[in-house]
């Protein structure tokens, strides 16, 4: 089929409309009512703000509780929640209520948008997506809304619960609380600590994902990708529990000085938000090397596909173990869950992981040449960080050179489009030999 002049195909269509939103909310925080001190925040500086929220990243340049108006904070809330859910998700909205009918063109960008196999009830699904982003960030924002009470007056608690539910739903990890802090006032809180995990949690599975559980009742039957995605998502969440438990239980600055509850939630909390999220209980620059290296697998790692999380997804991890597992036992077929796995999967997981860790290593050496004077662990970590938009960071943010917030732009930028874009891109332009080459051997290991 020969393509229409003019026609963008979905991977431009995504770029360009999360750069049209990016570059509003840029123009926007540069307003004077965005600011507490009247003057609105510089270009690069609100492009940095815009570009972190846009992508669900969390990376703050400024302070946001004490750097912005309300005003401000409902720019970057309302960037939150555009690019938590996709902008096709939001535009597809707004035509619904509306009354508008959604063309198949439409259709099938919101296939692509939230990586879906095919378009046939997709339309209904966005409603369910919709539905379910209501209901699971109203009661998030009542629970924290209430337990904020007690340390604030009433309207202040209610804002901050609202913010911090969709914050955290859509793997944000803005706050409002200050000075940087994040939620660390709260490390031994087990209403806030469960409440932002499961807020967390549930962005991190996709809305796929949690269609499927909403629809067990009824089929009595979960996909593989369900399954993977569940087992994965408990395996990672537990397994940096434990490990963040047993390296910083004697750390004084971290796990040291609490209660054994205390203990157990602050792990949890940094390995659920350590995939996806970015917001912290425990002071990361306080962390040892080795929690610091499994913080910087899990935010490469990152959380489900067609969720609000960035990295390369637990679904590619899974396909690359059960690939590694079948070579190992000299078999011809990968398996997961008594299903096998197509070998463009496994090409598009290979590529993705190939591509992520390619960025992460130009990235964190450009890094290190605009920003001098840290460890290098400083500079793996804020990239990781960016590229799967978690929003963690060392310390090093605040103090980045103008080249170098450049550099984390585009990285949360290539983050949030990038491996997903690649991914689409991949499966499109993919055509069928016109010859075959003879074959050769290559030794391998």
């Amino acid at each position: 089929m020969k393509k229409v002049k003019g026609y963008l195909d979905p991977p431009k269509i995504l770029l360009f409309g999360f750069t049209a939103v990016i570059l509003i909310g840029a123009l926007l925080l540069t307003l004077p009512i965005a600011t507490d001190d009247g003057k609105g925040l510089s270009f690069l500086n609100a492009l940095f703000t815009s570009t972190s929220a846009t992508c669900v990243t969390g990376l703050v340049v400024v302070d946001t509780g004490n750097t912005f108006t309300m005003f401000g904070e409902l720019v970057i809330l309302s960037l939150i929640q555009v690019g938590g859910l996709g902008f096709m998700t939001f535009a597809t909205f707004v035509l619904l209520l509306l009354g508008k009918r959604i063309t198949l063109r439409g259709r099938l960008l919101l296939k692509e948008s939230l990586n879906n196999t095919s378009i046939e009830g997709i339309v209904r699904l966005v409603k369910r997506i919709l539905i379910f982003t209501l209901v699971i960030e109203i009661i998030g924002a009542i629970i924290l809304s209430i337990r904020f009470s007690f340390d604030m007056p009433i309207g202040k608690a209610i804002y901050y619960g609202v913010f911090h539910a969709i914050s955290n739903f859509n793997n944000a990890g803005f706050d409002l609380m200050g000075d940087f802090r994040s939620l660390t006032p709260y490390v031994e809180d087990p209403i806030v600590v469960l409440t932002v995990c499961a807020l967390v949690t549930l962005g991190g599975l996709g809305f796929i994902v949690m269609n499927e559980i909403y629809q067990y009742r009824e089929t009595r039957r979960l996909s593989v990708h369900t399954k993977v995605v569940l087992a994965m998502t408990l395996i990672l969440t537990l397994g940096g529990a434990i490990l963040l438990f047993i390296f910083e239980f004697g750390n004084t600055k971290t796990l040291e000085p609490l209660s054994p509850i205390g203990k157990v939630l602050g792990s949890l909390f940094q390995s659920v938000t350590s995939r996806t999220d970015g917001s912290n209980t425990l002071p990361i620059g306080s962390l040892t090397q080795s929690s610091l290296f499994v913080i910087i697998l899990l935010m490469f790692i990152g959380a489900a596909p067609g969720s609000t999380a960035g990295g390369i997804k637990v679904t590619t991890l899974a396909v690359l173990f059960a690939t590694v597992w079948s070579q190992i036992k000299g078999r011809d077929d990968v398996v997961l869950f008594k299903r096998r796995i197509f070998i463009e999967t496994i090409l598009k997981a290979l590529t993705v992981t190939l591509i992520g860790l390619f960025l992460v290593i130009i990235m964190t050496m450009l890094l290190s040449i605009t920003e001098k004077g840290h460890d290098f662990i400083v500079y793996l970590f804020e990239v990781t960080s960016a590229l799967g938009t978690v929003g963690l960071s060392m310390g090093l943010t605040p103090e980045l050179s103008p080249m170098g917030r450049l550099l984390i732009i585009f990285t949360m930028f290539a983050g949030r489009l990038g491996p997903l874009t690649v991914a689409f891109a991949i499966t499109k332009r993919r055509k069928p030999n016109a010859f075959h080459h003879p074959k050769g051997k290559i030794m391998i290991g």
